[in-house]
C-alpha cells in the first residue's frame, strides 16, 4: 500500500496521493495517513500553506477503494466510512490556507476531499461527480453539506441527485474551482497562488481563514463577534507591526508568522 507523500519547501507542504495505478483511490490505510498529515502539518508553525494534488495524470481521486470494501457487510462497514470522513474533516479542520489542485479527474470522496479544502485548480479536460447514488449509497464525507454551501442547494442537488459527472469547465462556472488551466500548467498556476499567500502575514491568514469557517453557519451578529475576535489576535502581532513598517517605506513585506 503506498500511502501519500509530504514534501516541505518554503514553508509549503506538498501532499501527494500516491496510488496512481489505483486511480489514488482512497483506502482506509490512506485516510488514516491523511488524518494524521493533516493534525501534524497543521501544527507545524514552519507550514504556512498545504497543497494536495495527485500523482499522475488520470485522475486526482477516484473515491473510496471500493476493491478494499468489496465483500465486506454493511454492518461492518462503519470503520471505513469513519476513515474516510475522519480525514476528510480534518482536512478541513486544517487552519492554514489549503491549495486543491485537481490533476485529474474526482469522484466521491475525492471529490469531498476537494472540497475540504480552500481554493481549488483543476486542470483542462478533467470531470468531477458525487455520483454515489448510482452506487446504492449517497456521498457520506461532507459532500452533501460542503457542495451546497460553495455552489448553492440548486445546483449541488442536481449533480448529487442526479448522479452527474461535470466538465471542468462547467466546475469553474459554477464556483466549485477558480480555475482551469491547461494540461502541463497546474504546477505554474499553484506555484502563482503559493506566491500571493507567500505575501500575506500567516497568522492573518490563519484568522481570516477562521472567521469565515466559524462564522458561515451564524447569525450575523454571532459572526461579526467572531471576526472581531479573530481581527483582535492579529492587532497586537509583530507581523502587523511589520506591515505598517513596509507599506510606509514602500518595500515588501517580511512576514515571520509573530
Amino acid at each position: 500500500m503506498t500511502l501519500p507523500t509530504v514534501e516541505i519547501r518554503d514553508h509549503v507542504a506538498h501532499v501527494t496521493l500516491n496510488r496512481p495505478d489505483a486511480r489514488n483511490a482512497l483506502s482506509r490505510a490512506v485516510n488514516e495517513e491523511l488524518r494524521r498529515l493533516a493534525a501534524v502539518l497543521g501544527d507545524d508553525p514552519a507550514v504556512r500553506a498545504v497543497v494536495l494534488t495527485g500523482a499522475g495524470d488520470q485522475a486526482f481521486c477516484a473515491g473510496a477503494d471500493l476493491k478494499e470494501r468489496k465483500g465486506v457487510p454493511a454492518s461492518e462497514a462503519k470503520p471505513y466510512i469513519d476513515a474516510i470522513s475522519g480525514a476528510i474533516d480534518a482536512w478541513a479542520r486544517i487552519p492554514k490556507p489549503t491549495i486543491c489542485a485537481l490533476n485529474g479527474a474526482a469522484y466521491g470522496g475525492g471529490l469531498e476531499l476537494a472540497l475540504a479544502c480552500d481554493l481549488r485548480l483543476i486542470v483542462e479536460g478533467a470531470e468531477l461527480g458525487l455520483t454515489e447514488v448510482r452506487l446504492g449509497i449517497m456521498p457520506g464525507a461532507g459532500g452533501t453539506q460542503r457542495l451546497p454551501r460553495l455552489i448553492g442547494v440548486a445546483a449541488a442537488k442536481e449533480l448529487i441527485l442526479l448522479g452527474r459527472r461535470i466538465s471542468s469547465e462547467r466546475a469553474l462556472a459554477l464556483g466549485l474551482v477558480m480555475a482551469v488551466v491547461p494540461p502541463g500548467g497546474l504546477g505554474a498556476a499553484v506555484d502563482g497562488l503559493l506566491g500571493e499567500l507567500a505575501g500575506c502575514a500567516p497568522r492573518s491568514l490563519q484568522m481570516a481563514k477562521a472567521a469565515i469557517d466559524r462564522g458561515v453557519d451564524v447569525g450575523i451578529d454571532e459572526g461579526l463577534r467572531i471576526e472581531r475576535q479573530c481581527y483582535d489576535v492579529t492587532l497586537f502581532s509583530e507581523d502587523r507591526d511589520e506591515g505598517l513598517r513596509a507599506f510606509a517605506e514602500r518595500r515588501p513585506a517580511r512576514f515571520t508568522g509573530r
